[in-house]
């Protein structure tokens, strides 16, 4: 059974214990981990500066989970327990610069990194039966309910971060970012036992972005108010950046089957080469073209999902470019040999 088996119940879990049988192979993890990952467990964003942030760590807990690798998980969580982990209320800082003294530069929290977190830890707890990484899983994910989730309208939304984007501190707030819907984790998450009805906002995350449709692409905002009906927020670029490209992964990963919308997202940020685009709402124009495999990869996996297109050959093969694409592109890779092999 793969790590989805925890869909069905956490305690039931029956793990593939080799890293022969991993989603991600081992020469993927270790070129990965080589050009991202410290050796005290930082993960590097090299496409930001270098710096280092709760949802990198996050990702790199997933991926390493994903490999097999126990080691290299426990080294990365080391570092985020010790570093990240500073805050009064069981989350995670958001930033942390190697080129600081402190080195955390703002302590608000990420919300998606908060989940990233916790959810590689439940899976790591029920896989390797840890039970402190089953408890650190229920403390971040109750910690992130009660401080971050919260009722609206007729939705359950999620505060991207404590501070700083709620009704009583912005004007058109509250303001949301649907990239911080890791879908695939709540699931697991519901099953740790925390208070929030992570099913719910799995679904009103869905709702907002069959709603979120701006532009003449007809496509999500990285910031939306949330306020009434959703339009950009106020104080942000208003464009389809860099946050929602990952979008359609989650999606895809979450096994979620609204394909009318898929087929919105997909189509409206893809050019005919597969190419991704971001889109500034205010002019209409394209802001970028990412033609990195690890943002096409997403368009690919989509035309698999919708079409039965198989992905293209280059697409297939793994090797490092800049620590955002190289993480998505192990994602969809790992989603792929586990749910959709016939996209191979």
């Amino acid at each position: 059974m793969s790590w989805r088996g925890l869909l069905a119940g956490l305690a039931s879990l029956c793990m593939v214990s080799s890293m022969a049988n991993a989603a991600i192979t081992q020469q993927e993890w270790a070129e990965y981990s080589a050009r991202f990952v410290s050796a005290e467990g930082r993960v590097v964003d090299d496409g930001n500066g270098g710096i280092s942030h709760s949802e990198g760590q996050g990702y790199g807990l997933l991926l390493s989970f994903l490999a097999g690798n126990r080691p290299d998980f426990e080294r990365i969580w080391s570092f985020t327990q010790r570093e990240l982990l500073l805050r009064d209320d069981n989350l995670a800082a958001w930033r942390w610069d190697p080129n600081e003294k402190p080195h955390i530069t703002d302590l608000n929290n990420a919300s998606d990194g908060d989940i990233l977190i916790a959810y590689s830890l439940a899976l790591a707890g029920a896989a390797w039966k840890e039970e402190r990484f089953t408890t650190s899983a229920k403390s971040i994910a109750t910690a992130l309910g009660r401080s971050s989730v919260f009722a609206h309208q007729d939705k359950l939304l999620i505060l991207p971060g404590v501070a700083g984007f709620g009704k009583d501190v912005r004007p058109d707030g509250p303001v949301v970012n649907l990239s911080y819907w890791v879908f695939e984790a709540f699931p697991v998450l519901d099953q740790l036992g925390t208070g929030t009805d992570w099913t719910q906002l799995s679904r009103s995350g869905v709702s907002l972005l069959e709603e979120a449709s701006f532009g003449s692409r007809k496509l999500p905002a990285d910031w939306i108010s949330a306020e009434a009906s959703p339009r950009p927020a106020t104080g942000f670029p208003a464009e389809f950046g860099y946050n929602a490209v990952r979008i359609p992964l989650y999606l895809i990963r979450a096994n979620i089957g609204d394909k009318e919308l898929l087929r919105r997202l997909r189509d409206g940020m893809t050019k005919e080469d597969g190419s991704i685009v971001l889109v500034d709402f205010s002019s209409g124009k394209e802001t970028a073209v990412l033609r990195d495999p690890g943002y096409r990869i997403i368009s690919g996996l989509a035309a698999c999902v919708l079409d039965g297109r198989r992905l293209p050959k280059d697409l297939q093969t793994f090797a490092p470019t800049l620590y955002y694409p190289s993480t998505l592109q192990l994602l969809a890779l790992a989603y792929i040999r586990e749910e959709r092999q016939e996209c191979l």
